[in-house]
């Protein structure tokens, strides 16, 4: 497969937690050390996204510099609002307990905020399919991502 080469976020600025900035960083440099990433639009990458949420929609450009052609790919997130509220509370609950230091605590709450996540990237998978082919690991850290753009 075909991978990113680079990625942004178009958030303008934002202020967010440390843990949020963190969480952001983390899954950029992720995907920029190993992904798969294949636009059905696009023959060769590496590839330049941007992400940006445009009117409730997943905006991702996608430029391919060996082909100089640009792609728009707009996606509903209507599907992962859900699974998105899930995920915020799970992190402000498993924020709170790191605060605890509750051990076991911190353990099931991480569990669950595993499960939420693996269950968003799943979806998001799902509504990529179509049009962009990702590997799961990709996927999890693009969901952080979208996750990231939602912040208020």
């Amino acid at each position: 497969m075909e991978r990113i080469a680079n990625i942004t976020l178009a958030e303008g600025m934002k202020k967010r937690s440390k843990q949020a900035e963190h969480e952001r960083d983390l899954a950029i440099a992720d995907i920029l050390d190993e992904n798969c990433f294949e636009p059905r639009c696009m023959k060769s990458g590496p590839y330049n996204v941007e992400l940006a949420i445009e009117e409730g929609r997943l905006v991702m450009g996608v430029h391919s510099p060996q082909e100089e052609k640009h792609a728009k790919v707009v996606l509903s997130v209507a599907p992962l609002r859900g699974i998105i509220r899930d995920y915020f509370m799970i992190f402000d609950s498993y924020q709170q307990a790191l605060g605890s230091g509750n051990p076991s605590k911190i353990e099931a709450i991480d569990m669950g905020r595993r499960g939420v996540h693996n269950e968003g990237s799943e979806m998001l998978r799902d509504i990529l399919k179509d049009r962009i082919a990702v590997d799961f690991a990709t996927a999890r850290r693009l969901f952080t991502l979208i996750c990231v753009l939602h912040i208020k």
